[in-house]
């Protein structure tokens, strides 16, 4: 029996692993999700063991064996041991240990009896306060030693043991508050990063309800962030009267930062918005804006009535972030449900930096959150979540949306799982020159929102070269994102966990290969 089970996994992993296990029987893996580990945040997985045991056999473990680099003993508070049993998803539902880094050279002692069958222990790490988030940590599990002192070794398999670092800019649970989502981010002409937000008090819900707009400011490239401020509140009663959906954008000529978003009162939100311009019968579409760099903000304002068709249900933007175009221009991804309740994405844009606005048809039916970029001097190409599910819809236009062309890529070069994704154009450098580059980030399938991942394309989206991708996290989040360019040599990205906004700095290197 035994020499048909090496057999069996001779022909499921490799010779391998026949070779290394088949002696005892006693298999031991460790594999790594593909995630950052975060400041702010108590419990970062690191890795696992997998370890098998076959049926007659047992194991008493004493002892284990570590590895990690020099900059993760600088970086890494502690890093805790859990035995999760059967459960192969990270929790913590029995602590074995807590190691000091500075001891992660030495043998951890443990005391830990498996039994037959598939057993994981998880690793988990808390980053110091100063950790530098431009490291990268590295740490392994070498072996384990058995209580008659027999030494078991690991086998690594997958990628992620490297982990790069980055920091919770707002948590569920702070200040009472439940769950953040809906990510937005812009640079500002003197390198202010302004990350924008739903707070979402009582629960993790969409509107309506008791939801508010927030915002943090960085002034050094997203390493630090200064407390959360409420930007947009619609005032009392607060619940069902919330704010929320935000995408933000900087005007280098009259250097404002804009902010817009769907203001919900009561039941006014995609199921119970109806035709008209009134708060009290349709979602409204407000803009705020700041003229000193994101330290004070101006009241909502409602611009439905200049941008909404009446017989059209809701009108409101695409969250993320807008663009200001060549010409001065400054424009926001926008969407309208129709009198027949049909979403189409669109834009919404303005001549003259904010005072007055204007939107016209979309492109493509059953569309919905929107991104979009200036290709080329007056050409807008719309990047579109799509019900129909599977892939990304694009268009172009050169005229402001009055006529549009669906583009070549379209519905067949970006999967995604019908969720919300980033997509921006920076200039930035590539081997040394200074290039344009479209960058793209989303859950990197077409079912499930996982395998979060930024793309490139060195030919302003014509093409996207699978070389030019990187993964940034794996695991099951809420799955929005938002990029901006902090400078030429790097990407900032800010996308949610599950109540949580993550921030994280991307070398372009990283992502073009």
């Amino acid at each position: 029996m035994r020499l048909k089970l090496s057999l069996g996994l001779l022909l499921i992993f490799n010779l391998f692993a026949f070779q290394a296990f088949s002696t005892t029987g006693i298999t031991i893996t460790a594999s790594a999700p593909v995630s950052p580990i975060f400041k702010g945040i108590e419990s970062n997985p690191l890795l696992y063991l997998r370890i098998y045991v076959p049926a007659g056999e047992k194991l008493s473990l004493r002892k284990l064996t570590l590895k990690a680099n020099s900059a993760a003993l600088q970086a890494v508070e502690s890093v805790d041991v859990y035995f999760t049993g059967r459960e192969a998803s990270f929790n913590e539902k029995e602590h074995l240990a807590k190691l000091n880094p500075t001891r992660i050279s030495e043998s951890l002692a443990i005391s830990l009896h498996l039994k037959p069958g598939v057993n994981y222990i998880w690793f988990s790490a808390k980053l110091k306060k100063d950790a530098d988030i431009d490291s990268k940590i590295e740490f392994h599990v070498v072996q384990l030693e058995d209580v008659n002192s027999k030494k078991h070794q690991v086998r690594e398999v997958g990628k992620g043991f490297v982990k790069r670092l980055g920091i919770a800019v707002v948590k569920g649970g702070q200040n009472d508050i439940h769950t953040f989502r809906i990510p937005g981010i812009a640079t500002t002409d003197k390198g202010t990063l302004i990350a924008v937000y739903d707070i979402r008090y009582k629960n993790s819900r969409d509107l309506p309800a008791n939801i508010d707009v927030g915002m943090n400011r960085s002034t050094d490239g997203g390493r630090t962030w200064e407390p959360m401020k409420v930007m947009m509140d619609m005032g009392e009663p607060h619940d069902n009267n919330g704010v929320g959906d935000p995408a933000v954008l900087f005007d280098p000529i009259t250097k404002k930062i804009w902010v817009i978003a769907l203001w919900s009162k009561g039941n006014r939100s995609i199921a119970g918005s109806k035709p008209g311009l009134s708060e009290d019968v349709t979602g409204q579409l407000v803009v705020v804006s700041s003229d000193d760099d994101g330290l004070t903000w101006s009241k909502p304002k409602s611009i439905t009535a200049g941008v909404k068709d009446p017989e059209w249900n809701l009108f409101f933007n695409g969250p993320g972030s807008g663009i200001a175009m060549a010409d001065g221009k400054i424009v926001f991804a926008a969407q309208y449900w129709d009198e027949h309740a049909m979403p189409h994405s669109t834009l919404v844009y303005s001549v003259d930096h904010g005072t007055t606005w204007k939107t016209e048809d979309g492109p493509i039916p059953n569309t919905t959150e929107a991104q979009l970029i200036e290709t080329s001097p007056g050409t807008l190409m719309l990047n579109m979540r799509d019900n129909r599910g599977s892939f990304r819809s694009i268009a172009t236009t050169a005229d402001l949306g009055k006529t549009w062309t669906e583009h070549h890529t379209s519905y067949q070069a970006l999967q995604d799982p019908v969720c919300m994704a980033s997509f921006i154009k920076a200039n930035v450098l590539v081997k040394g020159k200074q290039q344009q580059v479209v960058f793209f980030g989303n859950d990197n399938t077409q079912n499930g929102r996982f395998n979060l991942t930024i793309k490139a394309s060195t030919d302003l989206g014509e093409s996207w070269d699978s070389k030019n991708e990187l993964l940034v996290d794996d695991r099951k989040l809420f799955g929005y994102s938002s990029l901006t360019k902090i400078d030429d040599g790097m990407i900032g990205f800010f996308y949610e966990g599950v109540r949580d906004m993550y921030f994280v700095r991307i070398p372009v290197t990283e992502i073009l290969k």
